[in-house]
């Protein structure tokens, strides 16, 4: 999965600072593997860290 904060429709959002990608890693791009979004996804659900906001710009519903 490529993250790509370039490239979200949330950027420059209030929810942009409220997304995994930048509490942890900042905006560069992040490939992350399978098992890496799957681990990401379960921290969130236990509230340790942010869900990814991820929204790809091409989807975003105005």
């Amino acid at each position: 999965m490529l993250i790509d904060c370039e490239q979200c429709a949330m950027r420059d959002t209030s929810a942009c600072a409220d997304c995994v990608v930048m509490v942890l890693l900042g905006e560069k791009p992040v490939d992350l593997s399978e098992a890496q979004a799957t681990a990401l996804d379960n921290l969130a659900a236990e509230g340790l860290v942010p869900r990814l906001r991820l929204i790809p710009a091409e989807r975003r519903v105005s």
